[in-house]
């Protein structure tokens, strides 16, 4: 870890996934699949992948949860899956690409769905209130007045806590004032955002590997 001027810190090829915030979690897991907790929303039993050339945040907060996922497509049973929530006030992301691949038995084969917008930098992705909850995540990242260790509950940095998401509350949690990533590639969970403007959107389905992000 490199300390910059004006209180940035730059972290070359950055893991979002905290894994002391991941293991707090595990005990909010428990919970879930005991029937203690409610989850906030059941989400798909798949992931996706998110590719980015930049995503510049303001008002950056992270912190473990847990969310509900179906444990396949069939949409039958579900389980309780550690994430780490990335959650942003505004964003900005240039050359986003994303997608997500789905076995068709039928077919024998997997379709997959590619998502791209945001390739023209006078014309970035934009989104505001925006959070992700991330399996996996590297990236070159640059953090300005970043705070490490603050407890869930005493965040004041990014977007409240989502009411009904489970999450430790005197859990650990980091935030900073703004963020950086570069050369961002993402699984994630889930993705909800109050706005999500997708300038330059393009959508194709096929069934070459070839069309998944990275």
């Amino acid at each position: 870890m490199e300390s910059q001027v004006r209180g940035g810190t730059r972290w070359k090829r950055f893991a979002v996934v905290m894994v002391p915030s991941v293991a707090a979690a595990a005990c909010v897991g428990v919970g879930l699949a005991q029937g203690a907790l409610a989850a906030s929303f059941s989400v798909s039993g798949q992931q996706f992948k998110v590719k980015a050339s930049h995503l510049h945040g303001e008002g950056f907060a992270q912190y473990g949860g847990i969310d509900s996922v179906y444990a396949s497509t069939e949409g039958k049973d579900k389980k309780p899956v550690p994430v780490a929530i990335s959650s942003f006030d505004d964003a900005t992301i240039t050359k986003m690409c994303q997608s997500v691949a789905t076995p068709i038995p039928l077919i024998g084969k997997t379709v997959y769905l590619r998502l791209e917008a945001g390739n023209n930098p006078k014309k970035p992705v934009t989104a505001k209130n925006l959070y992700i909850d991330v399996a996996q995540l590297d990236a070159d990242a640059k953090f300005k007045n970043i705070d490490i260790g603050v407890a869930v509950k005493d965040k004041t940095r990014g977007p409240d806590v989502k009411q009904g998401e489970n999450v430790l509350p005197g859990g650990f949690a980091q935030q900073a004032e703004s963020a950086d990533l570069t050369n961002v590639e993402q699984t994630a969970w889930a993705t909800t955002a109050g706005t999500f403007t997708l300038n330059g959107l393009s959508m194709r389905l096929g069934t070459d590997k070839g069309m998944e992000c990275f």
